[in-house]
């Protein structure tokens, strides 16, 4: 009998659309032959499964299950591809621990501390990974302008801490722009990053384990026709992604070394992409981790397991088998 696998997909966050776009692509990479696949669309307390013909039916969330006529469905494992909360931010990982469904992503804590921005940079900056310079504000606190160019500096990226595919983030170049910043941040967000801005390469590497493989795929470099790699950007194609990344063999062997060394600090499951930026001198700086990267057909990473020579539906069926 074949496995039956929940594409859990939507969330409570402006990556909603996003989400369902990751949903389509990771149902199309996944071999029918083996896994009998379903979406689920979670939004709010609206958990529904997409059925034949445009029909749905309501998941019980007691145990994660849905009637199909007379038949009640349970999933073997879930495929976790919401982008934000609460498949993110640990709260459905916690969730499918405590009705143990095993599932495609890092676990509570992981996952927890992956999707706060700031605080995932600074847990990593103590085990020597370097990053930008940034300050932290919660919702009811307020900073200067003089505060932010005196610590931090122009130009700047103000941005949620929460959150993902450039909402609500800005490029700082002058005093006038940081307050407006700031409240658009928080409009996405109750905590918000105020970050030095770093000139260099951005670049992106994905990478997963297995009980029997570990593989670190082919750099992405990222380079936009934007002022910075924003959501016209990612989505609508204003941006060149080069892969293999046009940097020297040594420089890329670090980057995947660090990938590498990163996802088992911080205890990753599944696929996770980490973006980075070369500075002067090649020095390698974190942005940011991502535990639920997008998987549309273009996104980075179905582009790198191609580069990899690898297939994806290969890919994913050793996410799923892991858990077994």
């Amino acid at each position: 009998m074949k496995r039956k696998i929940a594409i859990v997909a939507g969330g409570d966050t402006s990556e909603y659309e996003v989400s369902l776009r990751s949903a389509k692509g990771i149902y199309s990479f996944i071999d029918k032959e083996a896994y009998e696949l379903y979406v689920v669309v979670m939004h709010g307390l609206d958990w529904h499964v997409q059925l034949e013909d445009e029909a749905t039916a309501t998941i019980d969330r007691n145990d994660f299950s849905f009637m199909k006529g007379d038949e009640k469905v349970k999933f073997d494992f879930a495929y976790i591809t919401i982008h934000g909360t609460p498949g993110e931010d640990g709260l459905l990982q916690g969730y499918f621990d405590m009705l143990h469904i095993p599932y495609s992503c890092c676990g509570v804590l992981a996952a927890s501390l992956t999707y706060d921005k700031f605080a995932c940079n600074q847990y990593l900056k103590a085990f020597g990974v370097s990053v930008a310079d940034s300050l932290l504000l919660k919702q009811g606190q307020s900073i200067t302008d003089e505060q932010v160019i005196q610590h931090i500096g122009l130009p700047c990226f103000i941005k949620p801490s929460l959150g993902g595919s450039s909402f609500g983030v800005t490029k700082v170049k002058e005093a006038a722009q940081i307050q407006p910043a700031i409240q658009k941040a928080f409009g996405e967000a109750k905590e918000v990053v105020i970050e030095s801005f770093l000139q260099g390469t951005e670049i992106t590497c994905g990478c997963y384990k297995t009980k029997t493989k570990q593989v670190v795929l082919p750099i992405t470099e990222v380079v936009t026709h934007n002022e910075y790699f924003d959501y016209d950007a990612k989505y609508n194609g204003a941006v060149d992604e080069i892969t293999p990344a046009r940097i020297p063999d040594e420089l890329r062997d670090r980057v995947q070394q660090l990938t590498s060394a990163i996802y088992d600090i911080l205890g990753a499951q599944g696929i996770i992409r980490i973006d980075y930026i070369i500075t002067e001198g090649e020095k390698i700086n974190l942005l940011e981790v991502n535990t639920t990267p997008g998987m549309t057909a273009t996104s980075f990473i179905p582009q790198q397991v191609r580069a990899a020579g690898l297939d994806i539906k290969d890919v994913m069926t050793d996410i799923i088998e892991n858990k077994f």
